[in-house]
């Protein structure tokens, strides 16, 4: 990680909110926080972005995932039923 050292003038105001908001206690860490905050906001909205760009097909999927879906769930229910051996 590479530290860089900055003097800045912040709103004190905001600088607290963001430490409530943040729970962090001082203000170096609400800083590095709320930064780190908006990396990981970006990275997600490009992470959103590349699967919103994937063609998905979605035929047939309602019948897969609805109650039973095709699918026997019989042993499932056995087996739950079952007591467990010691």
């Amino acid at each position: 990680m590479v530290v860089t050292r900055i003097t800045i003038d912040v709103n004190d105001e905001w600088l607290e909110a963001a430490r409530d908001v943040l729970g962090t206690e001082t203000k170096v860490a609400t800083v590095n926080e709320a930064l780190s905050s908006f990396a990981v906001r970006k990275k997600a909205k490009a992470i959103l972005a590349a699967l919103d760009s994937a063609e998905m097909d979605y035929a047939g999927s309602a019948d897969a995932w609805r109650f039973g879906g095709g699918r026997d769930l019989a042993s499932v229910v056995e087996n739950a039923r079952e007591p467990r051996s010691a």
